[in-house]
């Protein structure tokens, strides 16, 4: 099994943090995982990709991904402006930082199968902020998880618990439990 993950948002989103917490939990499951960020412009609101590559044998490849069984959203106003359907393969999961409709109009589009999850109300709601930007990075970490069946919440907890401590740690656990729990499947 090998299985392929791109991550899209903007610089200051947490990008690169969800893809090695999310790698993290898949090692704490006893999977081998790799984050690999890529950078362009390095600068606060550029659009930003990192990867993943989880697997239960070695993995040797480590360019970026072309063809991803699941892309995460973390930014909706990327879908306008970015193809990030692009590549994802027959079969594979769009996971939308956005609403029921965003999700719909997104299955009519590319159809593929979509995920929703208001990771940035989640955010919000929990203080997950940065410079007064909402972190939609670690509900998102949490829907992806779910609707890739790839880590559970103990390997996810673990992780952000082996990352951070207190209340960083425990404000970046409820984004991720809720983002776990929350997210909706159509298509």
């Amino acid at each position: 099994m090998l299985l392929e993950f791109r991550w899209h948002g903007r610089g200051g989103q947490g990008v690169v943090t969800a893809a090695l917490l999310f790698a993290r939990a898949a090692v704490n499951k006893g999977l081998y995982a790799l984050a690999i960020p890529f950078f362009g412009a390095e600068r606060r609101g550029a659009p930003v990709v990192a990867f993943n590559r989880i697997s239960d044998k070695v993995i040797r490849m480590r360019s970026s991904v072309k063809r991803p069984d699941f892309v995460a959203v973390l930014d909706p106003s990327l879908l306008g402006l970015v193809d990030v359907a692009g590549g994802l393969k027959l079969g594979g999961t769009l996971i939308i930082n956005g609403s029921k409709e965003t999700a719909e109009e997104f299955v009519e589009k590319v159809g593929k199968r979509v995920a929703v999850v208001d990771a940035t109300g989640i955010a919000l709601e929990l203080g997950l902020k940065l410079s007064g930007y909402a972190l939609a990075n670690m509900p998102m970490v949490g829907a992806v998880a779910r609707v890739s069946g790839v880590v559970d919440l103990d390997a996810l907890r673990k992780a952000v618990y082996d990352v951070w401590d207190g209340r960083v740690a425990d404000s970046n656990w409820a984004g991720v439990e809720r983002g776990f729990k929350e997210v909706k499947i159509f298509g």
